[in-house]
């Protein structure tokens, strides 16, 4: 009988956990791959696995987002696009340190500097940025220098182009813009429309690649030593450059660990999901360049690929 019992106990117990089922919370981070990639999850949690998944929208501050994950309360559990090494301090306090953070197979991206192609005739490099006749057609505001969107103010990256900026001795001819990517993709509509300077920070995926012709500045090819980046310093633009071109990115997924108690089926998919960067750009594109409904381009995406997401829920 005592072994019976036991037996029962220990299979209620594994029942129950096998049952576990929180809501699981996606964070909303502020450009259109990370929040394409939260819409698609959430639609297979909703959808096929027959659980529940919300997107606290305005959920935006990365530090914030990856704090919240690591105290595993279920406050904020998925970080749909965490870009690498952009966040390498999150990965080595969370991922590797306290182990509190999971991550998928990551897919690739890439990060450039860009001109309109209509400008690609007077700027193709680094090179031609140490021009003061170059930088002079970039300045709106009469302060004698050029100006170039670095980002928005809470992204890692927008720190990396300012430190690039300095390494390749540009600050005498240069300065950052540094406005949100709405606010900027905005003012790129409309300088294009007139065929005005534009320098910016752009990156794949991305649905920008399709609606304009857009020409990536050449720079130095990586070499040891030409990356040395602290991002964290009080001083981090004093005490890092970076003298070369981004090495290709890894995007992975990030969930909070707690998930493998709070939503273990949830987390085994999440461990298994790998996309594609040409999955993401054509979700991107879907969803914001074509204006329609983010679940229901989810929805379709699922249904098209079910065998693949059958794959990521079931092993």
């Amino acid at each position: 009988m005592k072994t019976l019992l036991t037996a029962a106990a220990i299979t209620a117990a594994m029942t129950g956990a096998s049952m576990a089922q929180e809501k699981v919370m996606i964070s909303d981070p502020s450009w259109n791959g990370a929040r394409a990639i939260g819409h698609v999850l959430a639609a297979i949690i909703n959808g096929p696995m027959g659980s529940e998944a919300e997107i606290l929208s305005g959920m935006n501050q990365q530090p914030v987002i990856y704090a919240g994950m690591d105290k595993g309360d279920g406050s904020i559990d998925i970080q749909p696009d965490m870009w690498m090494p952009n966040w390498q301090s999150a990965w080595d306090e969370y991922v590797e340190g306290n182990e509190s953070i999971r991550v998928s197979a990551p897919y690739k991206g890439t990060s450039n500097i860009y001109v309109p192609s209509y400008m690609a005739g007077e700027v193709s490099s680094i090179d031609d940025l140490r021009n003061p006749e170059i930088a002079a057609k970039f300045d709106t505001d009469g302060n004698g220098k050029g100006e170039y969107w670095a980002g928005d103010v809470t992204w890692a990256s927008t720190k990396r182009w300012q430190i690039k900026f300095k390494s390749y001795g540009l600050d005498d001819l240069w300065e950052p813009n540094i406005i949100s990517a709405d606010t900027f993709k905005a003012g790129l509509a409309a300088a294009y429309a007139a065929g005005q300077p534009q320098l910016f920070y752009y990156w794949t995926p991305e649905a920008l690649h399709s609606q304009y012709d857009l020409t990536s500045l050449q720079e130095p090819a990586r070499f040891d030593g030409c990356e040395d980046v602290d991002l964290d310093a009080e001083n981090w633009l004093e005490v890092s450059h970076f003298e070369c071109k981004i090495a290709e990115n890894d995007v992975h997924v990030a969930y909070s660990s707690s998930l493998e108690q709070r939503n273990p089926a949830v987390a085994e998919m999440l461990s298994r999901v790998q996309f594609t960067g040409d999955e993401v750009g054509g979700w991107i594109l879907e969803m914001f360049e074509n204006k329609r409904d983010p679940a229901e381009v989810a929805e379709e995406w699922i249904a098209d690929n079910e065998d693949l997401v059958n794959s990521w829920i079931n092993g």
